[in-house]
């Protein structure tokens, strides 16, 4: 069975090539396109997606106010397709906020030199979409009990690091607004494009207790910090002239992704060892099962998001399967889980 999508834009140009892009591996079928969110609410109770594109700046509503009444009326797998400017990202986050799975950068003017790899980008999200549970994820949000989470002090050389992808936006907020001021710092792998990270950590930042900042090389780590990898950079952590610090570097792709949750989970192991705590969240894929073995062979603490509240449940299936996490745990629990660990290693030490 193919996936059906309907492509929302304004732009005729757009909805072109997005249809021809979809449909170009015979596995994605669009049923329909439509020009603005009042046709495309009708064109989901005819055709009813599997999956809709969705453009943020249209005609008649706005791509943000449509995906509040969507998620709210009748949860639908969205991709958000996001213009890279400044305005964009903050957009775009505001639409995972909402409850969109993901997104994709529009390529820079005229599509020239990037339509190949947006193309190849956007039909795998789609088919990562199509197999999210956003039914499941817009029901325990409303279920989500609230963990109060009142110390995560540790000794000096603790960390704890945190992966995601597809629907990790969310998933690390949920994690990061219980975490207290007082944790370990804090170093998270998520996949999103150069140009998007610094806002998505802006805005943790403006909704956390800690300080939250996308890592710069060489930057030392404090507690009460978390760092956020940048776009396009692998994110590694390094103990030098007896400090931890952040070290970015544009090597070759690991695990099919720069930032790879593995490349970080990875540096954890070597540098914190039993002081490390690790956690797994949702994603396509199995970037992060390696490299979180591998914490826990050293000693470390490690935790999975659980099939239920995950949105897609790639990566913390893989790591289950491989050995690599100690439990598994609903997202609104797994902070409490990182902090218990914490005061475990601080009664050890």
């Amino acid at each position: 069975m193919s996936i059906k999508v309907l492509v929302v834009d304004d732009s005729a140009l757009i909805r072109e090539v997005l249809t021809r892009m979809l449909m170009r591996e015979g596995d994605i079928d669009v049923v329909g396109t439509a020009t603005d969110p009042i046709e495309a609410r009708e064109k989901i109770k005819a055709l009813n997606p599997d999956v809709v594109t969705l453009d943020i700046e249209m005609p008649n509503m706005n791509g943000l106010e449509f995906l509040e009444k969507l998620m709210r009326l009748r949860p639908t797998p969205v991709i958000m397709v996001s213009t890279l400017t400044r305005k964009g990202a903050s957009e775009t986050l505001l639409a995972l906020e909402l409850g969109a799975v993901d997104f994709v950068a529009k390529p820079g003017a005229g599509f020239a030199g990037g339509i190949d790899s947006f193309g190849a980008e956007l039909r795998e999200k789609i088919r990562a979409a199509a197999k999210s549970d956003v039914r499941g994820r817009s029901a325990s949000r409303a279920e989500a009990p609230r963990v109060p989470v009142r110390t995560a002090a540790a000794p000096a050389g603790a960390l704890i690091a945190i992966g995601a992808s597809t629907g990790g936006v969310e998933a690390i907020r949920a994690v990061l607004t219980q975490m207290p001021a007082d944790c370990p710092p804090i170093l998270i792998a998520q996949h999103m494009p150069a140009g998007f990270t610094g806002r998505f950590a802006a805005r943790l930042d403006e909704l956390c207790a800690l300080k939250v900042v996308e890592a710069e090389d060489r930057l030392v780590l404090q507690s009460g910090h978390a760092y956020v990898a940048r776009g396009d950079f692998h994110l590694r952590v390094e103990r030098s002239s007896g400090l931890l610090k952040c070290r970015l570097s544009q090597d070759d792709l690991a695990s099919g992704h720069r930032p790879s949750v593995d490349v970080l989970f990875e540096s954890v192991a070597r540098v914190a060892g039993p002081l490390g705590v690790g956690a797994i969240l949702t994603g396509m894929g199995r970037d992060g099962a390696r490299g979180l073995k591998q914490m826990r062979d050293a000693g470390a603490y490690t935790v999975g998001q659980s099939q239920a509240s995950a949105l897609v449940y790639g990566m913390p299936r893989v790591a289950f399967e491989e050995g690599a996490v100690v439990e598994q745990a609903p997202v609104e629990a797994i902070a409490a889980r990182l902090a218990n660990a914490l005061v475990r290693i601080r009664s050890a030490a």
